[in-house]
């Protein structure tokens, strides 16, 4: 096969003017005109009203290329365009070769007949996808779908996150947004290899099944499989081998990732290549274990019959600008999700199918990738033209990811069981802990054909397009879900569950710990970015969270009142704008860890805490806990606590379990207690001393204690229950920690009441800075200790911290220390300004 990439130097123009604009393909409209200066940033103050408003109009793209006679004297030649966003027609040399539309499919036409030796011209048009939708709704009527996003976007196959959601700008773009190249194809090419694995003791089985485009009769495959360490073992003409003891693929924290590479060559009878193919594989076992338990039925990925417990965050696109998404922006993004111990990853329905490279890297890291497809929080109406459309982008896609050793879960959809499920029972609707604009828009948008179309999409379609092409991949029909049929999606005893009665609903934190689902793949709390981030988008005016600059970059409409009622349920009222974000940012951290650490606490009833979400796609207010900048929010350093295989936690009794009002009036016994767990989420026994202490504010001990215990691997322990009948609610706090051969593995506190009603005292903080280090000492209890620099990057070993007494030194990891300074909540809970 030969290659000519039509990537590279493109012009571009909005259809109807006169002006052309350079333009880089793979790109997109939006990248082309910020590169040239014709557009702002999109991200700053209100310039995204800009971009929507542009995208209204249509965009031609053109080039010339030389076609070499070689390439012609192939038997087709084939135009494949890895990625057209969206409403595309495409032409060459003023004849029409296709129109498309749909950008998660990669599509190849035949245009060999229409192209010339030497010099070519060929024109890709894209039509407005903001019209389209509009007209669409117009012509058909209304159909639901999330309303943070504009009306219609569920008629059209583009990333629905580009028309707006509730973390994310409305920057419908267009363009050329993958690869683009023609293909002179001789006798056959190799559209896809499917790499079957079967395990047995001590050795490993592997066949290749081919997908041939063109003449496979007259042609023959060759394989080898490279392994880790360099030596090659041949397939036989059977497409078979035997990998004698197999190095094998853990998630991360479980053991390594050794990958082997699959070389395979398309050979014709007299030895010409006509294709090769190239793919890494991992040698494992990984599929879900629905056993049933005490509770009702576990949910859990089960690797080489290991049970696992997910820890990881929900993906979104890392940027509206599609071509500013990289391979090294999406590594540092997904190695900073493993530094923090993450080992699964969620890539949600609404945005697009990752790239090649992504799937790489969560190969290399050790991250099982849980991958919905496409379809998000919106109805679709399954015409025959739409019914084409999807089976085509399942096929490509699944095809494209089945190999990788980091696929855990093919998910038909995102949250559109539940919808779908209220719909089949219109009469009984119960929008309980559901948004009530996501309520009204569903009550007036629903319809039964939805139903029927759903249950033909997700219950026959896309589940028998799964099984064909991934028979060794686990199929789940949505997110939540308990199997599917509509059967009580949100069951906690079974499946999977999205749970927001903290957050959406308001309920205290501590309402976490009165559930055990079995796998929770998403929960979340939001918060602000950090001031460096949020003076990337705003000027000096706009720095109050209900500005209108900072409401623009706050997309849940109830966000900003809710922030505030759990502050006021938590802290003293920050006494600045930058204090302000930190506390959101405190807020954010202590409302996952009570989630989690309570999960992991509860292992073999829950097996999964998928936390909503990991990252941003631009600077906003939101539940990532890494911002659009790639800069750890405070959640992100708790969750490389909380996710530490090895990890203590506290479960304490006091005012905070109560109700703090009803104790203020109508006094009532309040018990001092806590309860330390050990998790161990590791293959290995772990022997240590767990020790801890009472104190007082200014981090006195007051008592202490100390217990050696042994975790079996892949259990979590409770300790004897402690009771403080001589602490004050007020005026003392717990500490404990579990130590592994003298050293500290992991550490943990609790406060008996609200941050705002504990005695704080000045915890004498300093800083000093030490090249690759830095120190922070405390005279007594600082309590979330924030160390930042003049750099905004800096990444800090830990940051968030508690101290009690004590010097913690911490490594840098990424950036600066350079003018490093400290504060903690003392800083506007304890001196009262």
């Amino acid at each position: 096969m030969q290659l000519l990439s039509l990537n590279g130097a493109w012009k571009m123009r909005q259809c109807g003017t006169d002006t052309w604009h350079d333009a880089v393909v793979p790109g997109s409209v939006y990248a082309d005109l910020m590169r040239d200066g014709t557009l702002p940033d999109p991200f700053w103050r209100e310039n995204e009203h800009l971009f929507f408003e542009l995208m209204r109009n249509d965009f031609e793209y053109c080039r010339t290329f030389e076609v070499p006679a070689d390439l012609l004297a192939m038997n087709r030649v084939v135009l494949r365009c890895f990625g057209l966003d969206t409403l595309c027609h495409i032409a060459i040399n003023g004849q029409k070769v296709a129109d498309t539309d749909n950008m998660h499919i990669t599509w190849g036409f035949e245009v060999k007949d229409l192209l010339k030796p030497g010099e070519n011209t060929i024109t890709v048009c894209f039509d407005s996808p903001i019209e389209y939708c509009l007209r669409k709704v117009d012509e058909t009527g209304p159909m639901w779908g999330s309303t943070d996003a504009i009306p219609g976007f569920g008629y059209l196959r583009k990333a629905h996150m580009m028309f707006g959601w509730d973390w994310g700008a409305r920057l419908p773009d267009a363009g050329i947004w993958r690869d683009i190249r023609l293909e002179g194809i001789d006798l056959a090419r190799i559209e896809d290899i499917r790499v079957e694995q079967c395990h047995e003791d001590g050795k490993v089985s592997l066949k290749l099944y081919a997908d041939i485009d063109g003449d496979a009769s007259a042609c023959a495959l060759e394989a080898v499989l490279v392994c880790p360490d360099g030596t090659e073992l041949p397939f036989g003409k059977d497409c078979a081998c035997t990998v004698e003891n197999p190095q094998l693929w853990w998630p991360n924290g479980y053991g390594e990732q050794p990958l082997y590479t699959v070389r395979a060559a398309l050979k014709s009878a007299d030895g010409r290549v006509q294709d090769t193919w190239c793919h890494r594989i991992g040698l494992r076992t990984l599929s879900v274990s629905r056993e049933k338990n005490e509770q009702g039925e576990e949910f859990c990925h089960i690797v080489n019959g290991v049970k696992v417990f997910a820890m990881g965050g929900d993906y979104i696109p890392e940027d509206n600008v599609y071509s500013h998404i990289t391979p090294e922006r999406t590594r540092r993004l997904l190695s900073d999700a493993a530094l923090a111990h993450f080992n699964a990853i969620r890539v949600w329905g609404g945005g697009y199918y990752p790239d090649d490279f992504f799937f790489d890297i969560c190969d290399e890291l050790g991250l099982m990738v849980w991958q919905d497809l496409m379809f998000a929080c919106s109805a679709y109406d399954l015409t025959p033209e739409f019914d084409r459309s999807i089976r085509t982008e399942a096929r490509q896609n699944i095809r494209r990811m089945r190999n990788h050793a980091c696929l855990a879960v093919i998910c038909g959809n995102n949250e559109m069981e539940q919808f779908m499920g209220l719909a089949n029972h219109m009469l009984e609707i119960d929008f309980q802990g559901v948004p009530a604009a996501y309520a009204d828009g569903f009550r007036k948008t629903a319809r039964r054909s939805h139903v029927a179309d759903y249950t033909k999409m997700f219950d026959y379609i896309l589940p028998a397009i799964a099984k064909e092409e991934a028979p060794q991949s686990f199929w789940w029909p949505s997110s939540p879900s308990s199997g599917g049929n509509f059967d009580a999606p949100q069951d906690p005893t079974r499946g999977d569950v999205h749970y927001w009665d903290v957050w959406h609903g308001e309920k205290p934190f501590t309402d976490y710990r009165n559930h055990t689902f079995s796998y929770v793949s998403e929960f979340g709390f939001q918060s602000f970015p950090m001031l460096p981030t949020v003076e990337s988008f705003t000027e000096p005016g706009d720095r109050n969270i209900f500005s209108r600059i900072m409401e623009r970059h706050q997309r849940n409409k109830a966000a900003n009142g809710k922030i505030l009622n759990y502050l006021s349920q938590t802290f003293r009222y920050p006494n600045s704008f930058d204090n302000l974000l930190y506390a959101s940012q405190l807020l954010q951290a202590e409302a996952i860890r009570y989630g989690v650490e309570h999960w992991r606490r509860n292992r073999g009833v829950c097996m999964g805490a998928i936390i909503w979400q990991l990252n941003d796609c631009w600077p906003v207010a939101s539940w990532a806990s890494i911002d659009s900048l790639g800069r750890w929010k405070a959640l992100h350093y708790a969750a490389k606590r909380f996710f530490a295989p090895v990890m203590i936690s506290v479960e304490e009794q006091g005012e905070l379990s109560q109700n703090p009002q009803i104790n203020e009036f109508h006094p009532v016994p309040i018990e001092r207690s806590a309860r330390m767990n050990v998790a161990n989420e590791t293959r290995e026994d772990v022997k240590g001393k767990v020790v801890w202490q009472l104190r007082t504010p200014d981090g006195a001990v007051v008592k202490a204690g100390e217990t050696e215990i042994t975790v079996p691997a892949l259990t979590s322990v409770w300790l004897d229950k402690l009771t403080f009948d001589e602490a004050s609610v007020t005026g003392h706090y717990f500490t404990c920690a579990f130590l592994v051969g003298g050293a500290e593995v992991s550490r943990s506190m609790a406060l008996f009441c609200a941050p705002k009603h504990f005695e704080f005292t000045d915890p004498g903080l300093s800083v000093t800075e030490n090249g690759d280090t830095v120190t922070v000492t405390a005279k007594g209890f600082a309590h979330s200790v924030y160390v930042e620099s003049d750099d905004p990057d800096l990444l800090l070993s830990d940051n968030f911290f508690d101290l009690s007494r004590e010097s913690v030194t911490v490594k840098v990891l990424r950036g600066s220390a350079k003018g490093v300074r400290v504060r903690s909540v003392w800083d506007f809970s304890g001196k009262g300004d």
